[in-house]
């Protein structure tokens, strides 16, 4: 998808404790810095949908497992992927883009490396209903489904 980057990351294992590359300013798709956040997301919950007009997004997760799903209004087409230690990737989401993420791990949380500080009126925010996506739903250990 135009706009959508997903970008291999190394992981350098050692037995005191593992390191997780983020990202460089050499990285395809860095785009500037202007703040780094993390953000959890229980499992089964999902937030967005979100659009940024000016934020280019670059996601990691360390954590736990985040399927992330990008809607492009002009090309009416999705991207979807499933970030987690075992798929350690980076995904750069340009502006312009409508995102929305579901926590599938215990727990799981997210890096945002964005290339501008947060601002509240740069992102629109939409009724989740909106966006029509199936979200492929999932027995938990439990076997309830979520």
């Amino acid at each position: 998808m135009d706009g959508v980057i997903l970008t291999p990351l190394k992981q350098i294992h050692h037995p005191k404790g593992d390191i997780f590359h983020g990202m460089k300013k050499s990285d395809n798709g860095y785009n500037g810095f202007g703040e780094a956040y993390f953000s959890t997301i229980g499992r089964g919950e999902i937030k967005g949908w979100k659009q940024h007009k000016q934020m280019t997004l670059n996601l990691v997760v360390p954590i736990g497992e985040i399927e992330f799903v990008v809607y492009s209004e002009e090309a009416k087409e999705f991207f979807s992927v499933k970030l987690s230690q075992d798929n350690y990737q980076r995904l750069t989401v340009k502006p312009g883009l409508w995102m929305a993420f579901k926590g599938l791990g215990r727990y799981n949380m997210l890096l945002n490396l964005a290339n501008m500080e947060h601002e509240p009126n740069e992102a629109i925010n939409i009724p989740f209903d909106e966006i029509n996506y199936c979200w492929n739903l999932q027995k938990n250990e439990d076997g309830v489904t979520e």
